[in-house]
């Protein structure tokens, strides 16, 4: 990779695996690699970035569970961490309903009765 000014990394984090994506200051795509969710090959990738850039930004769409390897590493190396949580950056999965679900279940479960709902007498 390139040496720039600027970087800004993404973290898709997963149970096994993360996906990262570094852009420079001109939102060309510098890197795009998906990274086991074990220590030496985060610790080599995190590496790999601080290296190509003076500063790197980086964006989580996890602050806990699976990314908190990823989140250690980067810590420990005095790397600024923002979340960003998936909803954020994909807002129809908050009202796309799952298979089999209805709409209105992804709300809480609250339903309205129907006209032709049973009524108590």
């Amino acid at each position: 990779m390139e040496l720039v000014e600027r970087a800004w990394a993404g973290i898709d984090a997963g149970k096994g695996h993360h996906h990262v994506v570094v852009i420079d200051g001109e939102g060309r795509r510098m890197l795009s690699r998906r990274v086991a969710n074990d220590e030496p090959d985060l610790d080599t990738l995190i590496a790999a970035i601080v290296d190509c850039a003076t500063e790197v930004n980086w964006t989580i769409d996890l602050a806990d569970g699976p990314a908190a390897l990823v989140l250690a590493l980067l810590l420990g190396r005095g790397q600024r961490v923002w979340y960003l949580p998936g909803v954020a950056v994909n807002p129809r999965v908050r009202w796309v309903p799952r298979r089999g679900q209805d709409r209105r279940e992804r709300r809480g479960g609250h339903r309205r009765p129907g006209p032709h709902a049973p009524r108590p007498a």
